[in-house]
């Protein structure tokens, strides 16, 4: 009797779950869940793993350089080691250039060296360096209002007043005296200019980056001082005196080098349902290790995807983009953008500011799927995630692909208060990243994939269908 009570058990069961009999996976209950997101805080060693792995046998590596190459063959391995599918390397060309010699230092009245960088893109002294009149503008608007021609055969100086802030915003409102603040001063004439660098610490490291001229404007000179140095210099010129300055940056353009995106796949079991993709940046700038900016966000996103591989096959495949040289202009980003546009691709998702804690979660999804929403806010909710109102943007790498295909996104928010003391700077290594923080990462990904991965239903937005 009792056989047969569990045979009519089994056969009821296959009744009413159809998909269960064929063998399909079963979307995660809250348990299951909430299970895999407990396990990635209290004992993930994966995303730990990989940023230690290439902040040591790799360390800094910039894009389109030998040392970005030895990366990505660092990655592959690493990522087939962990039981990925399809990893693979797709590269391209990309302008590459390359710093050189760096000095600087007051001629008169205070004589005095100070610490700085040149900005990515930078134009070259020559290797005499070149001495000329500071003229100081206290902001970027200050520079835009310069009188066209008034800056010639004198080195601009720009300062700022960024302050940290928990979502990273200051960012965008000072970052442009480094992003176009060059080349508004190549326009008006400027031998060379310096800015305070785009960051909130009070070390005496100069934060480089990117800047970009455009076309037809010769490049100049272009470096960042560090934040003491940049104050320093400011009192110098409110003494009212005539302040020079001797600039020597070297660097240069060796062309056309190859870089790459590293590919990977946990495979999903339904091939009609389009794929999501994860993405962080594999190469780094070149003064510090890069633990924080991006190799922690590869971590992250590898180990989410290793911890949603123990739940059992997902219904959607997720594909991971470790992108190349987004540091110098997302080559990266846009290179997966125009190589897979024709892909179907559901959503998207990256990390890429550090390992903060993760505080707080974004969305852009259609209506439809606001029970997909309140699944994931209430399983971030222990880890001290809450929902805001603004709508998610993405990010640098998967920007392209974004636009190609309008895709859902959502964002996990991380703790910025303290990334832009070490953004871009020699202090970017592995002994600033809090391996508590980071499972909490690993955690909030792991139980956001989970839910994603398995839903079948729109993820896209509805202006984007």
């Amino acid at each position: 009797m009792k056989k047969n009570i569990l045979l009519l058990a089994a056969a009821s069961t296959l009744f009413l779950s159809p998909s269960l009999a064929l063998g399909a996976p079963a979307s995660p209950d809250s348990a299951s869940v909430a299970s895999i997101r407990d396990k990635a805080l209290q004992s993930d060693s994966f995303a730990y793993e990989i940023v230690e792995g290439l902040t040591t046998e790799i360390g800094p590596r910039q894009g389109g350089t030998e040392a970005e190459a030895r990366a990505r063959t660092w990655s592959v391995s690493k990522l087939k080691a962990l039981g990925f599918d399809n990893v693979r390397i797709e590269e391209y060309q990309m302008p590459t250039w390359v710093r050189g010699e760096e000095t600087a230092s007051i001629v008169a009245p205070y004589p005095q060296k100070l610490a700085i960088a040149a900005l990515g893109n930078s134009g070259s002294t020559g290797e005499a360096g070149l001495e000329a009149e500071i003229v100081y503008f206290p902001t970027i608007d200050d520079l835009r209002a310069a009188p066209d021609g008034s800056l010639k055969g004198k080195i601009a100086f720009v300062s700022h007043n960024m302050k940290a802030t928990q979502d990273g915003s200051s960012y965008g409102a000072f970052g442009p005296a480094r992003f176009v603040g060059p080349n508004i001063a190549a326009k008006k004439g400027a031998a060379a200019i310096v800015i305070r660098s785009i960051g909130t610490d009070y070390h005496r490291n100069p934060h480089t980056g990117n800047t970009n001229f455009d076309p037809g404007v010769t490049p100049i000179p272009a470096g960042a001082l560090s934040i003491p140095d940049a104050e320093n210099l400011e009192r110098m010129i409110a003494r009212g005196k005539p302040v020079r300055l001797k600039l020597k940056l070297t660097p240069k353009n060796v062309g056309m080098q190859t870089s790459g995106n590293v590919l990977a796949e946990v495979k999903g079991s339904n091939p009609d349902l389009p794929m999501i993709v994860i993405a962080c940046h594999l190469d780094s700038w070149d003064l510090g290790t890069g633990a924080i900016d991006d190799a922690a966000g590869c971590g992250i996103i590898g180990a989410a995807a290793k911890h949603l591989q123990s739940m059992g096959q997902p219904k959607r495949t997720v594909r991971l983009l470790w992108a190349g040289a987004e540091e110098v202009g997302i080559w990266g980003g846009r290179d997966y953008g125009a190589k897979h546009a024709n892909e179907p691709h559901a959503f998207a998702m990256e990390s890429d500011f550090g390992a903060g804690k993760v505080w707080a979660v974004d969305f852009r999804l259609p209506e439809s799927a606001s029970a997909l929403r309140g699944q994931i806010v209430s399983a971030l909710a222990p880890l001290g995630v809450v929902p805001r109102k603004e709508l998610a943007g993405g990010g640098a790498d998967v920007g392209a692909i974004i636009a190609a295909q309008k895709l859902g996104i959502i964002d996990l928010q991380q703790d910025g208060t303290k990334y832009f003391d070490l953004h871009h700077t020699p202090d970017d290594t592995l002994d600033k990243i809090d391996k508590a923080e980071l499972r909490q990462n690993v955690a909030a990904w792991v139980a956001t994939l989970a839910l994603v991965a398995n839903y079948d239903g729109e993820l896209k937005p509805e202006a984007a269908r």
